[in-house]
């Protein structure tokens, strides 16, 4: 397969993903790992076609800035302006030799039969040489989104928060051992306890330590549940919707004997994988939290429920597109009714910690007010910066968003909560 040919299939698979998630609002990970095209593609055109993909989906509303002035009407095919947007990103935003960004976006065009290509050159050549235009960063946001972080956070934040998701995240790893010494094997940095971050990084499965188990890939955000859950050695700890196992690692590895509970059966089959690779072993039932009904209860249980997710937005661009307020509602309900199933499974004097990687307050605080005042059995446990190394909120939970840690790359937002059952 010739240079061109390979170069225009990364292209054509970046397009149907977009295609995906901004026209059907499907998740782009998924689409993109069911694509054929994925696995013929060696893993650099494969990781360009991912870089293309998720470079506008994280600054459209820049790249629609640059091209709306271009254009008499948008495209009538809502495709057709998408493979305008994978056009401009590579010329204004990914350095892409002009050539290149231009010859191919043509020849795609020609391909998909969906926007002129003599009106995609026309284009296209006009914005080789220019620099993207500066646009408010709330304007990379939907309106809800755009909304909800401001009222919640203040203007300030909310911005800080937008500019970091414009950003290619590092990669955080959890190391087992020694993560001053992974950290100068992998040409990394610690930036907490056990979490050494990358900025660049290529193939994970590639990287020194991979086969032999020695970490896990996992955001420095969600390291901070499972570390405060306090695991000590032999310890009964259940972690609910476990997959895809990273805090049960921690949890194994800080010594705990972990029950891990999976409703999904393939997620499950992964977690298992996960542990095997890291030579940890953890009980893994496939279950429904909900009906879940062990033997014992358990000295603590750590539940990371189903979320929006907008608290990984940096990581998964897509949500920004695909998650909706009604979303957020529905989510929120099922949080409640699982944090009621878990409070069940937790002995008396024992530790619940409710933990969800989003930025809605409706998925934090809210949920777990009205937690409290369904269980005065629980009362909540604060926590303390000196745990997790970040201030907590005034009521005593932990909030974590992508604007922390700028310097070093920032990190996703999570909403942590801890409990302890009294009676």
């Amino acid at each position: 397969m010739s240079e061109f040919s390979i170069g225009l299939e990364a292209r054509t698979l970046a397009l149907a993903v977009l295609d995906a998630a901004l026209n059907e609002r499907a998740p782009a990970e998924a689409r993109f790992a069911a694509d054929p095209a994925t696995e013929r593609l060696e893993p650099r055109d494969r990781a360009f076609a991912r870089l293309l993909y998720t470079t506008v989906l994280r600054q459209r509303a820049v790249l629609d800035a640059a091209l709306l002035p271009l254009l008499r009407h948008p495209p009538p095919h809502k495709s057709g302006m998408n493979l305008l947007r994978l056009g401009a990103a590579q010329l204004l935003l990914l350095g892409t030799p002009p050539h290149a960004a231009v010859g191919l976006t043509v020849e795609l065009a020609k391909k998909r039969r969906i926007v002129p290509p003599a009106l995609v050159n026309a284009v296209l050549r006009r914005l080789v040489g220019t620099k993207p235009p500066v646009v408010d960063p709330l304007a990379n946001l939907p309106d809800w989104l755009r909304a909800s972080w401001s009222t919640a956070y203040g203007a300030e934040t909310a911005a800080a928060i937008a500019t970091a998701l414009a950003k290619e995240p590092p990669l955080d790893l959890s190391v087992k051992t020694d993560a001053a010494g992974w950290a100068a094997r992998l040409g990394g940095e610690v930036v907490g306890p056990a979490t050494v971050r990358l900025r660049e990084a290529g193939a994970v499965e590639r990287l020194p330590g991979y086969r032999a188990g020695a970490w896990w890939v996992q955001d420095l955000a969600a390291s901070l549940p499972a570390r405060l859950v306090g695991a000590k050695p032999g310890m009964a700890v259940l972690d609910l919707c476990a997959a895809p196992g990273g805090k049960t690692a921690q949890l194994v590895q800080a010594g705990a004997k972990v029950t891990a509970v999976e409703r999904e059966r393939g997620r499950a089959e992964r977690l298992r994988e996960n542990l095997a690779r890291l030579d940890l072993e953890a009980e893994i039932v496939v279950a429904d939290a909900m009906d879940y009904a062990p033997a014992t209860p358990f000295d603590a249980v750590l539940l990371d429920a189903p979320c929006s997710a907008t608290g990984t937005i940096r990581r998964h661009p897509d949500i920004l597109w695909s998650k909706t307020e009604a979303d957020v509602q529905r989510l929120a309900g099922l949080q409640g009714r699982l944090l009621d199933a878990a409070a069940r499974l937790v002995r008396p004097g024992g530790t619940l910690v409710h933990a969800v990687c989003s930025l809605e307050p409706e998925e934090g605080p809210a949920v777990v007010e009205a937690f409290l005042s369904r269980h005065p059995g629980f009362v909540r446990q604060p926590i303390a910066e000196a745990e997790c190394g970040f201030a907590p909120t005034p009521s005593g939970d932990l909030r974590t968003h992508p604007a922390l840690l700028a310097e070093k790359g920032g990190m996703d937002g999570f909403f942590i909560a801890r409990f302890t059952k009294s009676r």
